[in-house]
């Protein structure tokens, strides 16, 4: 079936040409947080960290130490650090009242002679409704991709890791367009305020501006002009995103379309648009081979074990899993003629956080973009196409899959997956009293 959109959409887009080499991939969460370190600790110039959350715990203090230590040693630094506003302000979801890590960034302000500035960053009135979800950090003239946010289990500082994905993107071009958006038109917002400062405004009372500003990121987007449309050579295209219908749920759809023979993607939460599912159903009729890698629901990093008090946000992982049994029941032929293939990652003890996109040989999207309602309508998302035409890149990127497809076991037809009859009896009473209200389908948009 033909897809309504057309592969010379992102042929217009504009990139920055660069070699293969330039693209280097970390293979694991424990490997990032040592290049993370080392490259803070070597950096002449600036260092930008974006993440939803920069956590107190031990990996947090590790980097949050190093930050102000290469401040220290070289005060013309251009040190920031960007957080979520509201997650920044808040505790663990579950762990009760608790003053979150902006406390514990003044406490750090107050104990250093030099700053590292850490903004919070409000995308809507109220979490629920946006949170700050760019990822990608510049040292120097590096810009370190990863969706993964800073804590002991993102970086594996102590016994368990969450799998990710990291790439290093040594350019110039990029890198300056990453710290272009951040300086011209997320600094400057007057709903943006330090939160290692004390006493910083209230959310309330930001109100006004906080809506201004997402008015504002609306329209915002990285600056390429500079950068080239499709040349026949390897590029790599910055894509901004908040709200329905922006142009970074637009690139990803085309790039689903844009498939002829292989489509492979992952995320960490089986609930995909429909704009998404459209384009999935569309490539299997064009007889595209289909591979999704996904976590296993007790590797989901709501999953709650069953003799633990029961919380609503544990029933998250069961919903997905009774998604992706919906999805595969309808694609039952599919499945048995291997056209398309789901696989479920699960080691250990550890939690899956991986999204991304591959397409044929020639495109990878590295992005924090979850593939989700909530992605492509609420948070400030943003990804990285990588273009390469000639197969360049080919063997690192297919080595990365193949790292990613390891603790995997494919799903060989739907009722292999665990029904509602299933599971712990707080998780199916909670999702049954849920469909009977029609919940369900708020729940799949927000979370």
């Amino acid at each position: 079936m033909q897809s309504n959109f057309r592969r010379s959409t992102l042929a217009a887009l504009r990139g920055f040409t660069l070699p293969a080499d330039a693209i280097s991939i970390v293979p694991s969460a424990a490997d990032y947080r040592r290049v993370l370190l080392e490259r803070i600790a070597s950096a002449s110039r600036r260092i930008y960290v974006t993440a939803l959350y920069l956590q107190q715990d031990e990996a947090g203090q590790e980097i949050l130490d190093a930050l102000y230590a290469a401040k220290a040693a070289r005060p013309e630094l251009d040190v920031v650090v960007l957080v979520d506003w509201f997650r920044a302000q808040r505790g663990l979801i579950g762990a009760g009242r608790q003053p979150g890590n902006s406390s514990w960034y003044q406490a750090q302000n107050l104990e250093h002679d030099h700053e590292v500035p850490i903004y919070g960053v409000p995308v809507q009135t109220r979490e629920l409704f946006g949170v700050l979800h760019l990822k990608g950090s510049v040292i120097d003239d590096c810009v370190l991709y990863t969706g993964a946010s800073i804590n002991n289990v993102y970086l594996h500082k102590l016994d368990k890791y969450r799998l990710d994905r990291y790439h290093l993107i040594q350019s110039p071009a990029l890198a300056d367009t990453f710290v272009q958006l951040v300086c011209e038109q997320i600094l400057p917002s007057p709903a943006v305020h330090r939160l290692d400062l004390q006493s910083p405004p209230s959310s309330r009372s930001l109100r006004g501006e906080i809506r201004a500003f997402r008015s504002d990121l609306k329209r915002a987007a990285y600056e390429t002009q500079a950068g080239d449309k499709e040349n026949g050579e390897l590029r790599i295209v910055p894509l901004l995103g908040v709200g329905p219908r922006n142009s970074l749920n637009r690139a990803i759809c085309d790039l689903i379309a844009s498939s002829k023979t292989q489509l492979t993607l992952c995320t960490p939460y089986f609930n995909l648009p429909v704009v998404v599912t459209r384009e999935i159903n569309r490539a299997l009729k064009r007889g595209v081979k289909v591979d999704i890698i996904i976590g296993d629901k007790t590797a989901n990093d709501f999953f709650i074990h069953p003799d633990e008090p029961f919380k609503v946000i544990s029933a998250l992982p069961y919903l997905y899993e009774i998604s992706l049994r919906r999805f595969l029941q309808k694609h039952k032929k599919a499945i048995a003629k291997h056209r398309l293939n789901v696989h479920l990652w699960k080691h250990s003890d550890n939690t899956f956080h991986l999204k991304g996109v591959w397409v044929d040989d020639r495109y990878t999207l590295l992005t924090g973009n979850n593939l989700n309602p909530r992605a492509f309508n609420l948070d400030l998302e943003n990804a990285l196409l990588i273009d390469d035409p000639q197969r360049e890149w080919i063997d690192p990127r297919q080595a990365e899959i193949d790292l990613l497809m390891r603790h995997t076991q494919r799903v060989g037809q739907y009722d292999e997956l665990d029904t509602l009859a299933h599971y712990p009896d707080s998780v199916r009473k909670f999702l049954r009293r849920v469909s009977r209200v029609r919940v369900e389908r708020l729940l799949y948009r927000i979370l």
